[in-house]
Parts: C-alpha cells; structure tokens; sequence
C-alpha cells in the first residue's frame, strides 16, 4: 500500500478527518498543512488506519481534540495576562476533578 493511501480508513475515520480538516481550513490554515493535521489527528485518536467491526482494536483517545481547543490563538493572545490567567487556573481545575 502506497504512503498516502486512505484505504484502510473506516468511513466514520474519513467523516472525521474531513470535518477537522473543514475546521482548520475555517481558521485560515492551508489545504494541505489543514489536511495532514487532520489525518494526523484521527491517527492519534483512532490509533491510525482500522477495519471496522464489533470490538475490534483499541478505545479511542480525544485528549488531541481537546488539545487544539486549550491552544487558542489571536483571540487568547489579545485578552490581558490576568484573564488568559485565571482561564488556565479554571481549566487546570476543571481537568484534575476530571481526573479524580
């Protein structure tokens, strides 16, 4: 199978990619930089490529979803340091009681 080949992708995996995709596209990345990103996100969080079928591989993993979300961008850089502070003390809160 050639690098690049999505055939061993389930259907839902390709939706996934395409909707990710969509969404970096929306926030000014590039087609192509948009696209690995995504392929490389449903890679992390479905372990890579998978033939579909009742419990068949591992659980999935959202933690890299989460992770693009946390990063911010424009908008978290423009907000004073005080407020960009006190959002990370809440989200920094809000993971470990999800943890417990």
């Amino acid at each position: 199978m050639p690098r690049g080949d999505k055939s061993s992708y389930t259907d839902k995996q390709k939706r996934q990619a395409e909707h990710i995709e969509e969404g970096y596209e929306r926030r000014g990345v590039s087609n192509r930089e948009a696209e690995r990103r995504a392929w490389a996100t449903v890679n992390k969080e479905t372990h890579g490529g998978k033939k579909s079928g009742s419990g068949r591989g591992t659980r999935e993993d959202h933690s890299p979803s989460r992770k693009g979300g946390e990063l911010g961008g424009k908008a978290s850089a423009s907000r004073p340091a005080a407020a960009r502070s006190r959002s990370a003390k809440k989200a920094a809160r809000t993971r470990k009681r999800r943890a417990a």
